[in-house]
């Protein structure tokens, strides 16, 4: 059988394996009751934001563990009465998405995840939001991001449309000199951190 381009060994495989190990390591070391007190600087600096404060659409997820937490984030930008939506993991790893509506509207899934219960949208649905806040574990300062390895945000990321603002929340020593980067990877406009916001 021949390699279709798709198939083939990616080179940054290692290099990114190897630098996505240290940085979630570093973030395990981050007390839990630190990671709440981050969040709020986080959804403080991600509201103050021009182009998320006027957005009636904000695409975002649920933050796990030693994650940099978007529960603040999130229940703040309900508050404001925007129309939050949330990424659901397809099998196939791309992602669906649906409506935000408080933390009831939250259940358990895979992988540690908890996601919308609500109507899916589609994976369309992101090319809706006027700004999109992804996950990340690194990035660098061109705006290359590291993701967990699955995929899913390099997916939903090509649909969102051009001009569109779109951020990684992470902490601040998370943006780094440079991030191993595939023809497949897609740069973000912004990080979020509890220090403030980098644009790149």
């Amino acid at each position: 059988m021949v390699d279709t381009p798709s198939a083939l060994p990616d080179p940054a495989a290692g290099a990114k394996l190897a630098l996505r190990d240290q940085l979630g390591t570093a973030r395990k070391r981050v007390p839990l009751a630190e990671v709440v007190h981050r969040a709020e600087r986080i959804a403080d600096h991600a509201l103050a934001i021009p182009e998320v404060a006027r957005a009636a659409s904000v695409g975002l997820y649920v933050s796990m563990g030693h994650e940099p937490g978007t529960g603040v984030l999130l229940d703040r930008l309900l508050a404001l009465r925007k129309r939050v939506l949330l990424p659901v993991v397809l099998p196939n790893l791309d992602l669906d998405w649906a409506a935000y509506t408080g933390p009831g509207s939250l259940a358990p899934a895979r992988m540690g995840l908890l996601e919308p219960t609500g109507a899916r949208l589609g994976v369309e649905a992101v090319a809706t939001c006027d700004a999109v806040l992804v996950p990340g574990v690194g990035v660098d300062r061109t705006g290359m991001r590291l993701g967990r390895g699955g995929g899913c945000y390099d997916r939903a990321l090509a649909r969102v449309p051009v001009g569109t603002f779109v951020a990684v929340v992470l902490y601040s020593d998370e943006i780094i000199d440079q991030v191993p980067s595939s023809a497949h990877d897609l740069p973000v406009g912004a990080a979020i951190t509890e220090h403030g916001v980098t644009r790149f």
